[in-house]
């Protein structure tokens, strides 16, 4: 995880960091930013990066209380 000491900038997570804490392979980060099913991410340079408040906000989206919740494109929420 890059930490920085300045406020203005967000904290962010490589894709190998954030594939790690969700459980799933890079592979699948990949297939998600492809398809626009993942977190949002930010570019710099050729590397993807995601910002932890991001993560935050697509994850509380996906929430569910049953598994026939359904979200945008179909998958059970």
């Amino acid at each position: 995880m890059m930490r920085t000491t300045n406020p203005e900038i967000p904290e962010l997570l490589s894709q190998r960091q954030l594939a790690a804490r969700l459980g799933v392979t890079t592979r699948t980060l990949e297939r998600w930013r492809e398809t626009g099913d993942g977190p949002t991410f930010i570019r710099v340079g050729r590397l993807c990066r995601y910002r932890t408040e991001d993560v935050a906000v697509w994850l509380a989206a996906r929430r569910c209380t049953s598994t026939s919740n359904r979200i945008a494109g179909g998958e059970a929420r």
